[in-house]
């Protein structure tokens, strides 16, 4: 009957005894392989696998030939089966041992699943495009990246039958792997996870300079894993971050798998790229915006300022003879220069975009910088800096140093709400071939270091605090690119970054920046103000601003100047053409409806080429296109306007 039965079945049928030879084979196996059944008969059961996986079935058979069972079709064991032809094609078999007047035999079905299998990929491949394009769907309806890079795990783990899916970062200047999101692991297997890959694996998988790497056991055992496919994220230089897939089990990532993890890796790639252009050109938008407002601003208060100078100028001469009404004006003034110097600080962040480096001087800039942060900070911060006079000079651009070292501050502000202690300091640091490691270049370096009393990170804030867009600030309070952004310019600028914080015991921020070569050029020593030169010149005054053009009369006529004022420029042009004693026009930028300054000052030049103008204004911004010409910057004291004065006119004329 088991005959009658053998011969008709769908499937292929072969028979095989103790030793592993055939004895028996339907009709159906000598058309799946390629044999006659004369062939089959008498021949070991290893001439129908491909060489490669003998010995391991031999092993199989044994362990099944001393423990047989029924394994039926469907749970069998998926193979490899080869042809006469040495073609190889999938196949599936199921075993069932048998008693025979012959004794016991072993009979396997065996299915060709190549069909059912090409069936399998295409519907991986659909459960995939479907799983794609719910993560861009996803990355477009999200609130935020964070809640849609932490959902994307999950996502990717469902899609390819995974036990757990992690996202990972190399955070710069740490050695230690941050997992950004994950899932179906706990925190202990990601701590030990990220320890292995983080001890030189996660390097080597994502350095082969292949795509991606499949892993089979090894050190991702220790974690509990038997198998996991690394993919890094694409970008620019080494890769700084991977989609990893982990399996308990043995498991084959095949093409069409790689494919998905690539497909998903590019695609959170670009899209944290455009996340990260949109804000930075936000940023710049923004920086534009406070710019053009901070320079109308900035003309408007330093005219009121030149003002106030002006007039309290004038009464020091008045009140000469009184000493205690003196220092009261000296004081004034002094808080009048403050004004000044917070305006051009204001101005100078809100313009500096790019970096302009050049040689500084840290004392004289840690100086400037406190005086603007002594204002920002507020009265609950206790601000100390510390700086010595002989420290050398680094090449950076000032205006991004300031802009680094405020970002800084104010960070350090916002972790102490209730006020602390604020300490910037610089001091020397060298660093040899032994010490040097990662951005650590050998070298001298000037490192500025900004510590706080505040709050503290704890490690897991930490690992993130040079990530872009990583804030722990509530939405709309913090972008996530200050940290960032200072890391990127002290990298630009030769450097590098340190951050040490404890949860409860502050934060302290380094900056590493390289000490100029040559020390041959000495900081400028301090200079006294110079008495004024006076003079006895016709000067026309052309300023829009009635109170800060009759300041501007007053300090002339003090001066020995006989000045002549007007409001615009077209009256400037007749009055020069009416006036012909006029020595020097001196004018502000900013003049109202009609030519501005810069503009007067070319027609003047085009139709009195003999006659010199010197410019004035509040926003240096609005004299950049004045090329050729003096500027003096409001608010201007009587000395200053005096030594400008007396350069333009006795300045040798052009024949």
């Amino acid at each position: 009957m088991y005959r009658e039965l053998f011969d008709i079945a769908p499937d292929a049928m072969i028979a095989v005894d103790g030793s592993g030879r055939i004895v028996r084979a339907n009709a159906q196996a000598e058309r799946l392989f390629g044999y006659a059944e004369a062939r089959l008969l008498g021949a070991g059961i290893e001439m129908l696998i491909p060489e490669r996986a003998r010995h391991m079935h031999q092993a199989h058979m044994a362990n099944y030939i001393a423990n047989p069972r029924v394994r039926a079709m469907g749970s069998g064991q998926e193979l490899i089966g080869l042809r006469n032809d040495g073609s190889e094609f999938p196949v599936e078999i199921a075993l069932s041992p048998i008693s025979t007047p012959e004794g016991r035999l072993v009979v396997a079905a065996i299915r060709d699943i190549s069909e059912t299998q090409r069936a399998r990929a295409a519907l991986a491949r659909a459960r995939y495009d479907k799983v794609i394009a719910q993560i861009g769907q996803l990355f477009l309806t999200s609130p935020g990246h964070d809640d849609a890079i932490a959902r994307l795990p999950a996502l990717v783990a469902e899609a390819l039958a995974v036990d757990a899916v992690a996202l990972i970062f190399r955070i710069p200047l740490r050695e230690r792997l941050h997992v950004r999101a994950s899932s179906g692991i706990d925190a202990q297997a990601l701590s030990r996870l990220t320890d292995l890959l983080g001890a030189g694996l996660f390097d080597r998988l994502t350095a082969t300079g292949r795509t991606d790497a499949v892993v089979q056991g090894g050190a991702l055992l220790d974690a509990g894993y038997a198998a996991s496919a690394v993919v890094p994220l694409p970008g620019h230089g080494a890769p700084a971050s991977a989609l990893l897939a982990l399996s308990r089990a043995p498991r084959h990532f095949d093409h069409d798998a790689l494919h998905f993890l690539h497909s998903i890796a590019t695609t959170l790639a670009a899209t944290l790229q455009r996340m990260r252009t949109e804000e930075q050109l936000s940023h710049a938008q923004r920086l534009e915006a406070v710019g053009q407002l901070t320079g109308g601003i900035a003309h408007d208060f330093n005219n009121l300022l030149t003002v106030i100078s002006a007039n309290l100028q004038i009464l020091e001469d008045d009140l000469a003879g009184h000493p205690g009404h003196l220092e009261t004006i000296a004081i004034a003034l002094r808080a009048v220069g403050r004004g000044a110097e917070l305006t051009r600080k204001l101005l100078a962040f809100a313009r500096r975009q790019q970096l302009s480096p050049r040689a500084c001087d840290p004392p004289a800039l840690l100086e400037e910088v406190g005086g603007l942060l002594r204002h920002t900070l507020g009265e609950a911060i206790d601000l100390r800096i510390e700086c010595a006079a002989d420290m050398p000079r680094v090449f950076v651009d000032p205006g991004q140093l300031d802009t680094a070292l405020v970002n800084l501050a104010i960070n350090a502000r916002d972790a102490m709400p209730r006020g602390g202690r604020l300490h910037i300091g610089a001091h020397l640091a060298e660093i040899d071939a032994d010490a040097a490691s990662g951005e650590a270049k050998p070298g001298r370096y000037v490192v500025i270091a900004v510590r706080d009393t505040g709050f503290g990170m704890a490690p897991d804030v930490l690992a993130r605090a040079l990530e872009p867009f990583f804030t722990t600030k509530e939405q709309g309070k913090g972008s996530g690119l200050g940290l960032s952004m200072v890391y990127g310019f002290v990298a630009q600028s030769g450097g590098h970054l340190q951050i040490e914080s404890k949860l409860g015991y502050g934060t302290c921020v380094e900056l590493y920046l390289p000490v100029i070569a040559t020390t041959a050029e000495a900081s400028a020593a301090r200079i006294a103000p110079a008495a004024s030169e006076r003079g006895d010149e016709t000067v026309l005054v052309v300023e829009d601003d009635a109170d800060v053009r009759r300041a501007a009369l007053a300090f002339l006529r003090s001066l020995g100047y006989t000045p002549l004022p007007c409001a615009d420029a077209s009256g400037a042009l007749r009055a020069i053409a009416q006036h012909p004693q006029i020595a020097l026009v001196f004018s502000d930028v900013m003049l109202g409806s009609g030519m501005n300054g810069v503009e007067l000052a070319e027609e003047i030049r085009e139709r009195w080429p003999a006659l010199p103008v010197l410019l004035t204004s509040g926003d240096e911004r609005s004299a950049q296109s004045g090329e050729g010409f003096d500027l003096l910057r409001k608010p201007y004291r009587r000395e200053e306007l005096s030594t400008a004065i007396r350069r333009k006119l006795d300045r040798p004329r052009e024949a």
